[in-house]
């Protein structure tokens, strides 16, 4: 404990005179006399020899500016030297520090499970890992980025019960885990669109592989699936029973058969192989940690009005949506991957808003003067969407706890704290590369 006591301290007074030495070369790079000197240099002459007394002092000045001047560049070289120094050794004391983590509970050997997550880093999955991680489980990471990001996993980089490996689950992976949650697929609308095909595979031969890993391993294996396996549904709400109305060619097909496809899977490999499967079909789930640029109605609606854009709805406005917050969701997988439960689950929010009350609700919590307007409608919109439950409430007794208005308040914090960071990182860039030292250096 003395040892890490000992190098925080050194950590933190090489951080200091890191920052000295930085405004001592800042200041000397911008003094006045510097900067007159250094054109004086560029600029010398040699003087011819006089006898003139006034000729001979304004040399002598000259000759002493001189001087100065170039004592004052070794001085800057040795401060920049002494500058790349310290930053190494800070860098150095930073990843010899211990980090810290979240508390996370004790588990022995025998209640303790390896959890693989494919798609891990994504909106839903970091929930997860995070829920997994404090509950003292082991768990695995496999995600290709994508839509994932580093960032929603980093706080337990370096945890002993942490790993996260960079993978494309549309190829095969081999490793020895407990339980496996697949969920590595894009989700949103703009996402599996951009690549189709890809889309596609993620959810046919990256489900394949999963299955395939739990069928060697006898692990037992959690397929995310959506509520757009019912399409634009004829039936509401929808219950697990209903087949869905779904367009096979329609732009949204990739992800809507790619789903249906990967349940179909999931229940061929229950049958034949004797894989545990769960199938969870999640509505539409909002949160911290959402892509700011999904394409999805509520991370939409919250820029505009953080922007203090114009709301744009598309459509009339009367298509309706039910919105789960992130925390529900999660509670509701972990149940039902504890289960005893092999038929298809809907995990959503039963509470149903149209998309233009829901707008003004988003207005009216971020404030500003947004507007709210109407624009074309989207092609293969589904025009009513709500989950009936009532199997989620018998078999896993569960049910969406958290109000529309707190998980929005959360979100919209989020939101407002990653625009000011992009706001941020863009303004320091702008700033740097815009400065006068980094055009001397590209001319």
């Amino acid at each position: 404990m003395n040892v890490i006591k000992k190098r925080i301290k050194i950590a933190v007074a090489a951080s200091a005179a890191l920052l000295m030495l930085v405004y001592l070369y800042k200041t000397l790079m911008t003094s006045p006399t510097v900067l007159i000197a250094a054109n004086s240099v560029e600029e010398q002459r040699h003087w011819p020899p006089t006898e003139h007394a006034e000729q001979r002092k304004l040399q002598n000045a000259y000759e002493a500016q001189t001087a100065l001047l170039h004592q004052q560049r070794q001085e800057m070289l040795r401060t920049k030297e002494q500058l790349a120094q310290l930053e190494e050794q800070v860098r150095s004391l930073q990843a010899s520090t211990p980090r810290k983590y979240p508390k996370v509970k004790y588990l022995n050997y025998k209640n303790r499970k390896r959890i693989l997550i494919t798609g891990g880093a994504g909106f839903v999955g970091s929930h997860l890992v995070d829920y997994l991680m404090i509950q003292g489980h082991e768990v695995i990471v496999v995600d290709n980025f994508f839509t994932g990001r580093k960032r929603n996993v980093a706080h337990w980089l370096g945890h002993e019960n942490f790993e996260l490996i960079h993978h494309d689950i549309v190829n095969p992976l081999f490793i020895e885990i407990d339980e496996i949650y697949h969920l590595a697929s894009p989700a949103s609308p703009p996402h599996y669109m951009y690549n189709p095909v890809k889309t596609i595979k993620t959810n046919t031969m990256g489900t394949i592989n999963v299955l395939g890993l739990a069928k060697r391993v006898m692990a037992k294996v959690l397929i995310a699936s959506t509520s757009e396996v019912y399409g634009d549904p004829t039936v509401h709400p929808q219950p697990e029973t209903y087949w869905g109305h779904v367009n096979p060619i329609g732009p949204r097909a990739c992800y809507d058969e790619g789903k249906r496809v990967s349940e179909t899977l999931s229940y061929a490999y229950a049958k034949q192989e004797k894989v545990q499967v769960r199938v969870a079909r999640i509505f539409n789930t909002y949160g911290p940690r959402m892509h700011m640029n999904d394409g999805r109605v509520v991370s939409n609606f919250i820029l505009q009005a953080l922007r203090n854009e114009t709301i744009t709805v598309y459509g009339n406005g009367k298509q309706t949506r039910s919105f789960q917050y992130v925390s529900d969701l999660v509670d509701g997988m972990i149940a039902l991957m504890a289960s005893n439960y092999t038929q298809p689950v809907n995990l959503g929010n039963p509470v149903e808003q149209t998309i233009e009350e829901f707008a003004h609700i988003i207005k009216q919590l971020v404030g500003g003067v947004s507007e709210v307007k109407k624009i074309k409608a989207m092609e293969d919109d589904p025009q009513r969407r709500k989950p009936d439950i009532t199997r989620a409430k018998r078999i896993l007794n569960w049910e969406p706890k958290v109000p529309l208005e707190t998980g929005l308040l959360k979100t919209i914090s989020y939101f407002r704290n990653e625009l000011a960071r992009s706001d941020r990182f863009q303004e320091n860039s702008r700033k740097y590369f815009e400065s006068p030292d980094m055009e001397r250096q590209l001319t």
